[in-house]
């Protein structure tokens, strides 16, 4: 494990907490992020919703509103084309809610994972031109898909893109491509979801009807959060406006879908409370949602997010909990066996993991990815194979350092796929494996070191006890909500006294009475170092790395420690400077 340790800028750490009134713990981590700036500062601890873009900057914003309002005036079908994950879903739902809204005529489809696959199938443009659209309307995909826009086009439809995946090099020819990754976008912002392209578009809309924008924003906030969040979105700049406002009319939904999965999720008593966190979206909630795409079919999230009938979404709600039930159980087993793949074929030796099975149900594939990324600190690819068709789909999760699209793209005659610098879907015929490994390990071999696969933690500050209390802590808050690019803070501290060790009915977990050095006493918990724990003796002194908890037990909040890591030796952690 390697420790990374940002110096502290004292002077900007000061000025930070003086004009803000701030404690010390929180200006240290703004100051960790690059935040020094006061007005940026402010802008960051305070998001507010006046933040966000003009959405007529969006590529190829006009031409994209006169196809939607002409077939609104007209009274023309729009057909809205989505994904089966929950951003695609949650992009579907809230375009076909505010069509609906301004008296559009709208048809929503999201694909079926097992039967269409990634992406837009020929038979979702053919179903469209049966219908009667005029339209063509993509959300969160699209920017790849030239066949089926020609085919669209070709058909009498007028294609309307919105998107936010990697633009290639090549684009479809469509009426309008809206993607703020594109080298001619003058929108602000290029990292919104899927969902928050279309929210940004539908907002672009409001304002050329003349509808109050504030409604608007209320009204689908909740949706584009949703979406923001499971897909994984750093969570700064409009996002984070996003993240933070949307959290809040996520709790206060009026959408007998989302109520019913807020049940069904168990956090009725948070949101009622007023707010609900990024984890609960990102470990609860988005989960159900992508349960459905991932073993079954997403049209079945989609008809919970725009039905309005209770009784509806309860059953759906309670059909969708069983389905990530099952996601669970074949998740794990799945992860199990691609461990012992992994180690019975000492592939942790190599730069990039390949692994597959036909046992492996696509849908989980990408989170067995990222479960055997995150243990062996290299880019997974892992694949299920089809035995029937000689083909194997893919999934991809990668470490800093190695993008995936970029190493996707290298090899077009042996892979076809797509996807972000840390995330990405692949398929590939059956007899391309065993030089898919060759090429992929070698891709990674020439760009990766042996240091690239030390797990870093990277500390937000090291702090001298003397900055360390609950009302600090408590104002951490402040810089949430914490997911991609804004992590949940991290801190290390150098001389911390063992006063009092506690072994728990779990051997893998111990507790510390831990008194800081001019500073207060905290109880510590370790996951990962049990038996390092159990071998201190009191009086001990060692330096921690840790990330601060508020808990709450029976009305009393307490101020603990979760350890990621401690040591005896103190020459690993340099001299801790008091801010303030």
């Amino acid at each position: 494990m390697r420790i990374v340790f940002p110096p502290r800028d004292e002077a900007a750490e000061r000025k930070l907490q003086r004009e803000l009134g701030i404690p010390a713990m929180v200006a240290a981590v703004l100051s960790s992020r690059g935040i020094t700036d006061l007005e940026e500062a402010h802008r960051f601890l305070y998001p507010s919703l006046e933040e966000l873009g003009d959405p007529r900057k969006l590529p190829d914003y006009e031409a994209a509103e006169k196809a939607i309002l002409g077939a609104r005036e007209r009274k023309e079908l729009i057909f809205i084309h989505g994904d089966y994950d929950t951003d695609g879903v949650t992009s579907a739902a809230l375009l076909k809610r505010f069509l609906e809204t301004i008296g559009c005529t709208v048809h929503a489809h999201v694909p079926h994972r097992m039967k269409e696959g990634y992406g837009i199938h020929m038979d979702a443009v053919y179903r469209a031109k049966e219908m009667g659209a005029s339209v063509f309307l993509t959300c969160d995909c699209g920017i790849s898909a030239h066949e089926q826009v020609a085919a669209a086009q070709e058909a009498g439809m007028t294609v309307v893109v919105t998107d936010h995946h990697t633009v290639p090099p090549d684009l479809p020819q469509a009426t309008a491509l809206v993607n703020p990754h594109r080298t001619d976008s003058e929108y602000p912002f290029r990292d919104l979801s899927g969902v928050g392209v279309a929210f940004r578009f539908a907002e672009g809309l409001t304002r050329t009807l003349g509808m109050p924008v504030d409604k608007f924003r209320r009204a689908f906030l909740d949706l584009t959060v949703l979406g923001t969040i499971a897909d994984v979105m750093p969570l700064v700049g409009e996002n984070r406006v996003i993240a933070r406002h949307g959290l809040v009319q996520l709790a206060q939904t009026r959408k007998e879908g989302l109520l019913a999965l807020i049940q069904e999720a168990n956090l009725g008593e948070r949101a009622a409370g007023g707010a609900l966190l990024s984890s609960d979206v990102g470990f609860a909630l988005g989960p159900r949602l992508n349960a459905t795409g991932r073993i079954d079919d997403a049209a079945r999230a989609l008809q919970l997010l725009i039905s309005k009938d209770p009784l509806e979404c309860s059953k759906l709600a309670k059909e969708i909990e069983d389905l990530n039930r099952k996601r669970r159980e074949q998740q794990d087993e799945a992860i199990r066996h691609a461990m012992e793949m992994v180690d019975q074929m000492r592939m942790e030796d190599q730069y990039a993991i390949v692994v597959g099975h036909s046992s492996w149900h696509p849908g989980i594939i990408g989170l067995v990815a990222g479960k055997v990324r995150e243990k062996y600190n290299r880019p997974a690819f892992v694949m299920s194979y089809n035995m029937e068709t000689g083909d194997a789909k893919g999934s991809a999760r990668s470490i800093p350092g190695f993008n995936l699209a970029e190493c996707l793209r290298a090899f077009p005659d042996l892979v076809q796929g797509g996807g972000h610098a840390m995330a990405a879907g692949f398929g590939m015929p059956l007899k391309n494996i065993e030089a898919v490994k060759r090429a992929f390990n070698r891709y990674a071999r020439e760009r990766l070191s042996a240091e690239d696969f030390v797990p870093v933690v990277e500390v937000s500050a090291l702090l001298p006890g003397s900055e360390i209390s609950f009302d600090a802590v408590e104002k951490l808050e402040m810089l949430a909500p914490f997911g991609m690019a804004n992590p949940t803070p991290v801190f290390a501290t150098q001389r911390a006294t063992v006063s009092l060790i506690k072994p728990t009915k779990n051997e893998n977990i111990v507790q510390m009475d831990l008194q800081l050095h001019e500073g207060g006493r905290f109880m510590g918990t370790t996951f990962t170092q049990a038996e390092a724990a159990l071998a201190l003796d009191r009086g001990d002194e060692i330096g921690i790395v840790f990330r601060p908890e508020i808990e709450e037990y029976r009305g009393v909040r307490k101020l603990k420690f979760r350890l990621n890591y401690f040591t005896r030796d103190m020459a690993c952690m340099p001299a801790a400077v008091p801010s303030g």
